[in-house]
């Protein structure tokens, strides 16, 4: 049961660089530079990643029904890891040269995609993986253990790869590896393949000891297929009566998609507002990977001892007041307050809230991911995953939309991402309508396998 419990977070630190140095911290902070506009930058990803988020909200819960029914869940995760790599692996051809915005978003929309959807198919075996009083803290290893795949990663590509646009050397001074080309920005394009051969290789513990329960009765693909929909539809139309439930992906649905709109926009923003490089705002990274992978261990103990509703009302009240901050803080001022030209205070100002987001944001998640565990009904975990990856996507566009939009309209990065606080906000109201432990899995009852 160890090595398996091993080989389930070895899938975390294998998909984690994608969040860390395609979504944050390197890629997208690279395309604000090529592209030279902070706002414009800010519009384009905004409608990309949110058009991405749409086509996984529409068909998160049809696959996850389809896997419930036909007991299969490997056969998926080996088609979306696929994905994983193509898209990651793609995004070497976006050169400063022949840089071309809607093949990079589409390569990227297609990395997105698997790593999404491989997910959820990850997350749907948590339950099986030990006693329920032992979930919260198996769930908050397994971010730090992604958070600590994605740290490895981030030092590696700043270190030897990512070069700054103006001296052409990494962060400890040297030229590229490899004899990658600066002029051409080869360094910091390697981040896409250096994202797939990470997968690769950190995804075989996976592959080798998590092995799939069988389901006594489960159906062929074929047939599965077929039944899904019906089914899924009947879930969809009783899910109004499991108020918890139903109150739960409401609330995940709103905290989920700013903490998502923080991770996209973090480094588009710090490069856009503050005028930081690449290789700037991935030293402002490994804080924030290295805060998010302590605390979501920690998260994960907390977890086990008060229960993951507290710990989800804790860090959505803490990235609420931090989404505050961002939007305070500016080359000119902090807060509201003036600075001087040239003061490194807006910029140790960003470090700190970098930190609290990856606090924040690691211990939301690991206990966001095991309160659906609460939630969900065991025989359909699945497709409750998939409805979680519903909730979380259904609004996924509306972030970034929202920050496209409100960017556009007010022509300001700081004003652009003042949407995430109401998200947060609306996702806190929600929550207060959701039982702590509807299951009763605290009480002892048996778990049931997936």
């Amino acid at each position: 049961m160890r090595k398996r419990i091993w080989g389930w977070w070895a899938f975390d630190c294998a998909s984690q660089p994608y969040n860390t140095l395609l979504l944050t911290f390197i890629f997208a902070p690279y395309v604000t530079e090529i592209l030279a506009d902070g706002s414009a930058a800010q519009t384009a990803w905004g409608y990309g990643v949110g058009g991405a988020g749409l086509l996984i909200a529409l068909c998160a819960p049809i696959l996850g029904a389809i896997a419930d029914h036909s007991g299969r869940r490997m056969p998926f995760i080996w088609v979306f890891s696929a994905m994983y790599v193509i898209g990651s692996a793609g995004l070497w051809l976006a050169a400063p040269d022949s840089f071309n915005i809607v093949l990079v978003l589409c390569l990227f929309a297609i990395g997105l995609i698997g790593m999404e959807f491989a997910t959820i198919f990850t997350n749907a075996l948590l339950p099986s993986l030990g006693p329920a009083i032992q979930l919260g803290r198996i769930s908050g290893s397994g971010w730090a253990v992604g958070y600590l795949g994605g740290l490895v990663s981030l030092l590696l590509m700043l270190a030897f790869f990512a070069e700054n646009a103006e001296t052409g050397l990494t962060l400890i001074g040297i030229d590229p590896l490899f004899g990658l080309d600066p002029s051409a920005r080869e360094g910091t394009r390697a981040v896409g393949p250096l994202t797939a051969i990470w997968f690769i290789i950190f995804i075989i513990p996976f592959f080798l000891w998590v092995k799939e329960p069988r389901k006594p009765d489960a159906m062929p693909i074929s047939r599965a297929i077929k039944t899904a929909l019906p089914n899924l539809s009947v879930s969809l139309k009783a899910l109004p009566k499991n108020r918890s439930l139903f109150a739960y992906l409401g609330s995940s649905m709103f905290y989920r998609d700013a903490l998502n709109g923080m991770y996209t926009f973090g480094g588009i923003y710090a490069a856009g507002v503050l005028g930081w490089s690449v290789v700037d705002v991935g030293t402002f990274a490994i804080l924030a990977v290295l805060t998010g992978a302590v605390f979501a261990w920690l998260g994960g103990k907390a977890d086990d001892r008060f229960g993951p509703k507290p710990m989800i009302t804790f860090n959505v009240l803490l990235l609420t007041c931090v989404a505050i901050g961002i939007v305070f803080t500016s080359r000119e001022s902090v807060f509201g307050i003036a600075v001087a030209e040239g003061s490194n205070i807006p910029d140790l100002t960003f470090y700190v809230l970098g930190a609290l987001i990856g606090a924040g944001g690691g211990m939301l998640q690991s206990s966001s991911r095991h309160m659906l565990v609460r939630q969900a009904d065991p025989a359909k975990m699945t497709e409750s995953f998939g409805l979680y990856a519903l909730a979380g996507k259904a609004t996924s566009f509306v972030a970034p939309l929202l920050i496209g939009v409100t960017t556009q309209i007010t022509g300001s990065q700081q004003l652009g991402v003042s949407p995430l606080i109401a998200l947060f906000l609306i996702g806190l109201v929600l929550l207060v309508f959701v039982h702590p432990d509807p299951q009763g899995t605290q009480k002892g009852q048996a778990d049931h396998a997936v």
